[in-house]
């Protein structure tokens, strides 16, 4: 694993609260670099907080930004099969609320770190975890720029009215991929269109859900799931939100 040959690189674990729900997320950020940066909150997918999302994390504190991984179901809970994870997954998105507010203690503690820029930040999420990141841009959320990896498009926010969306928002997703329907992208296309929202959907010929996870393709076969990791989509996916990234926070 290149990314933890990287000796400058610190990851150091947060525990915060949300009401009276104690959060266990993480902050990742390279020790080397002395000026403050900006910061990316991290949602990671209905697993909760996995390796892959520890090293997407590292990559991004390579790139020059601080990470911070959120903890969405309290207490650092993860899952590791498909029932539990969705029972947790849905056990945030069935109430807005609940979602706007796990999201919103995690970006309040990026936002006081040391090694953050509060005036730049912006939010990644990866599968569940995309949906997450969509539905706060459309809740007009103030950050700067949102990617969605593999995003889910379960969208439980109402459709922002015009000017409501502030980040500008990129949708990364595999064109095959059989859990986000032709409805949803209309649905989601529609309601940013006319909230004249800076917005882009790219999709990925052959590339199905969870393409950016090197463990994906044996969860699927474990789980008889439609799960696959991707190389050359995850990479040129990667570049595409590291070019978006750069030019929405680092200008």
């Amino acid at each position: 694993m290149v990314a933890s040959a990287h000796a400058a690189v610190r990851e150091e674990p947060v525990t915060y609260t949300d009401g009276q729900t104690t959060m266990k997320g993480f902050v990742v950020y390279d020790d080397a670099a002395q000026a403050r940066r900006p910061g990316i909150v991290m949602v990671p997918e209905w697993w909760g907080i996995t390796k892959h999302i520890h090293n997407e994390a590292r990559k991004f504190a390579q790139q020059g930004y601080t990470a911070f991984i959120a903890d969405m179901y309290g207490d650092g809970k993860t899952a590791d099969n498909p029932k539990d994870a969705g029972a947790l997954s849905g056990s945030v998105m069935k109430d807005p609320k609940v979602m706007e507010a796990r999201f919103n203690a995690a970006r309040e503690q990026l936002a006081k770190q040391s090694s953050v820029n509060p005036q730049r930040i912006g939010a990644v999420g990866y599968c569940f975890g995309g949906a997450v990141v969509l539905n706060m841009a459309r809740a007009g959320a103030d950050l700067a720029a949102v990617a969605g990896f593999h995003a889910s498009l379960g969208l439980n926010t109402p459709a922002p009215a015009p000017g409501t969306v502030k980040a500008k928002t990129l949708i990364l997703n595999g064109a095959d991929d059989p859990f986000a329907k032709r409805e949803q992208y209309d649905a989601l296309k529609k309601d940013f269109d006319a909230a004249k929202a800076d917005y882009q959907v790219i999709e990925y010929p052959g590339a199905v859900h969870a393409f950016t996870n090197p463990e994906a393709t044996e969860l699927g076969k474990k789980f008889n799931l439609p799960l696959r990791y991707d190389a050359k989509a995850d990479q040129e996916a990667k570049a595409e939100a590291a070019k978006f990234f750069a030019a929405n926070l680092q200008k």
